[in-house]
């Protein structure tokens, strides 16, 4: 088969398999690692013509890409909150989980010493690839997400660098020297090559040496040179100084450290769904026979004694709350890393005279495949239990206190609707703390604000400062994390009126309510007594019934959002709007609330707010 042809398998097999796992709701690389098998050792069609070496140095550069883009996502300001916790697991964890599972390996699975302490050095991994994408799907709280975070990326190369000493040890031998000596050329070349060369490139990208439109290719450039300068060094210390460098570079004040963030992880998703296509595949039917019942019983060993153990004795007398111990003692799932360094160790054990290695590649196999399913199926579950997740997204966050803003959270508060008030200006949160509504007093914007702010229960983002440019500013910044769909602000009043001169979507969230429905005019409707109320629509009165009664849209009423019967909250936009039907909760604001006739079953309430001060000029017309 030709390359390109090759290719164009892989890279298709590898991304409609992440689109069926986001459709299906399993973690992508289980799917990832079922069509490798179906595409390799089942079909036979994906047939590499690279020695064993080559592949591997192959995988060890899609690798450190990755192992790079998860450090620049470690942030340090996390240290304030979970320091104690990121340190017993970094420092105190990879020993006491590479003990223990050597133990296990060479007890429960049958293995040489050898090829057991290799094996127990891998599996330190807990993967950043598999518990990245699983901390967004379980809404964790940012403490717990960030011990899960921090572990998952710092053990990596850690793992990856004790497998490399184990394995040097068994077969160069000459005792502990050699591997204390590589130990520390490791330690070296990562401070070195990653954290000066990462400072260095920083220092660069600040002072504009490097145009902008070539700054993420260089950037990917120098991660692979780090990475190799590293290896040629000391053999695999390239991973943990790419970690570094990453840690280095996402924690300098870069101004694009955002964009260059976003074409690492783009760049990640294509190297992940290539990578557990292409290792799978170059399994053999005869590897998979090697599964008996001791490796299995191995697997569950790991799980069920190995890291419970693990985590217990590393985070003892730590300051830490009981369900983060509780569950960092269950979630560990393993990923690609783990995968391409067994790759790697296995065939260079057997070629050196342990022939039970031929078992390490499908034993880790059968790790990430269950610890992947167990972990990703239990984890929002279990964190729910333990009280460290939301267990729905369900909810409304308000950037800019004002009488209208808390007069619309204590609407949506009566319908059971979670909301979060932020502001910078402690004063303006007054009315809402008096009103019980929840409040953070900080700039969303700011570096404390990402790590404290804790938005995982709310799906819906309203930005409603007198700022037209500072609504669209932040819902800019925050798109990402509620998704650009349910991001929005008040309609503009600053702009000009020609459509040319205005923002663009791009440049800002979706227009609120109506296109007239500005900071300036909502108020002065509040100050000539409007209020926003809420009816029920029932089957023989619907939302076009509502409106005939209303009357005209923007100058009687104006539609603000709606809940389901399930109890979901849905914004109201002209850009995004929603076709409400029968059950559901109509929020609106008008002057007041008419009767309906009589045939009509209908319930209405009205929330009476503060008085707002405003201009008193007429009104701008308001298009619903």
């Amino acid at each position: 088969m030709h390359a390109a042809t090759l290719l164009m398998i892989v890279l298709a097999a590898g991304l409609s398999s992440q689109w069926v796992a986001w459709r299906v709701g399993l973690p992508a690389i289980v799917i990832l690692i079922a069509s490798g098998l179906a595409l390799g050792p089942v079909s036979g069609l994906i047939e590499l013509s690279l020695s064993q070496q080559e592949l591997g140095e192959l995988i060890g550069l899609g690798v450190a890409i990755i192992l790079f883009e998860g450090g620049m996502d470690l942030k340090l300001g996390e240290f304030k909150r979970v320091g104690h916790g990121i340190g017993r697991l970094t420092v105190l964890g990879p020993p006491l989980a590479w003990l223990f599972g050597s133990l296990a390996a060479h007890y429960v699975a049958g293995l040489s010493w050898p090829v057991a302490c290799v094996l127990g050095a891998i599996l330190v991994v807990t993967g950043p690839t598999v518990i990245l994408p699983l901390l967004r799907q379980a809404r964790l709280n940012k403490e717990s997400a960030s011990l899960l975070k921090w572990e998952g990326i710092v053990n990596d190369p850690i793992g990856v660098l004790l497998a490399v000493l184990t394995f040097q040890y068994f077969t160069i031998g000459g005792g502990f020297a050699p591997t204390l000596h590589g130990l520390g050329i490791a330690i070296a070349a990562a401070a070195l090559f990653g954290g000066v060369g990462g400072w260095l490139t920083g220092l660069v990208y600040q002072r504009g040496m490097v145009p902008e439109h070539l700054k993420a290719p260089v950037l990917m450039v120098l991660v692979l040179v780090v990475y190799w300068f590293s290896n040629l060094a000391q053999h695999e210390a390239g991973l943990l100084s790419v970690t570094l460098m990453g840690l280095v570079v996402g924690n300098m004040k870069l101004v694009d450290r955002e964009a260059l963030q976003h074409f690492k992880e783009n760049l990640t998703v294509v190297l992940l769904s290539v990578l557990f296509i292409v290792i799978p595949s170059q399994l053999k039917l005869s590897h998979l026979q090697l599964i008996d019942w001791r490796l299995v019983l191995f697997v569950i060993v790991l799980l069920l004694v190995v890291r419970p153990l693990t985590i217990g004795l590393a985070t003892l007398g730590a300051p830490m709350r009981a369900g983060d111990k509780w569950l960092l003692a269950w979630i560990a799932p393993r990923g690609i890393v783990a995968a391409a360094t067994a790759g790697i160790f296995g065939p260079a054990l057997v070629a050196s005279g342990y022939p039970d290695a031929e078992k390490m590649l499908p034993v880790v196999f059968l790790v990430i495949v269950v610890t992947v399913l167990a972990h990703g199926l239990t984890l929002a579950r279990l964190s729910q239990r333990l009280g460290l997740a939301a267990k729905s997204a369900n909810g409304l966050l308000i950037v800019g206190a004002s009488p209208w803003t808390c007069a619309l959270a204590q609407a949506l508060r009566k319908l059971d609707i979670r909301v979060l008030m932020v502001d910078g200006a402690y004063h303006r949160l007054k009315m809402a703390r008096m009103d019980g509504t929840d409040v953070y007093y900080g700039e969303i914007l700011s570096e404390r604000a990402e790590h404290t702010l804790e938005t995982q229960h709310l799906n819906h983002l309203l930005c409603a400062t007198d700022n037209d440019f500072y609504n669209a500013l932040v819902c800019k910044a925050q798109g990402r994390n509620f998704g650009h769909h349910r991001t929005f602000q008040l309609a503009t009043h600053q702009e000009s009126t020609q459509e040319p001169k205005r923002l663009t979507l791009q440049q800002r969230g979706h227009i609120a309510f109506a296109g007239g429905a500005d900071f300036e005019t909502l108020h002065l409707r509040q100050s000539e007594g409007w209020r926003i109320q809420t009816t029920t629509l029932r089957e023989n009165y619907d939302f076009n019934q509502l409106r005939q009664r209303m009357g005209a849209p923007g100058e009687d009423w104006l539609v603000i959002g709606a809940v389901t019967p399930a109890g979901m909250f849905r914004l109201y936009s002209p850009e995004q709007p929603f076709k409400a039907e029968t059950g559901w909760r109509i929020v609106y604001f008008s002057a007041e609330s008419k009767p309906a006739s009589s045939d009509h079953e209908m319930a209405t309430s009205t929330v009476q707010a503060p008085e707002a001060s405003g201009d008193q000029d007429k009104a701008r017309k308001l298009d619903v």
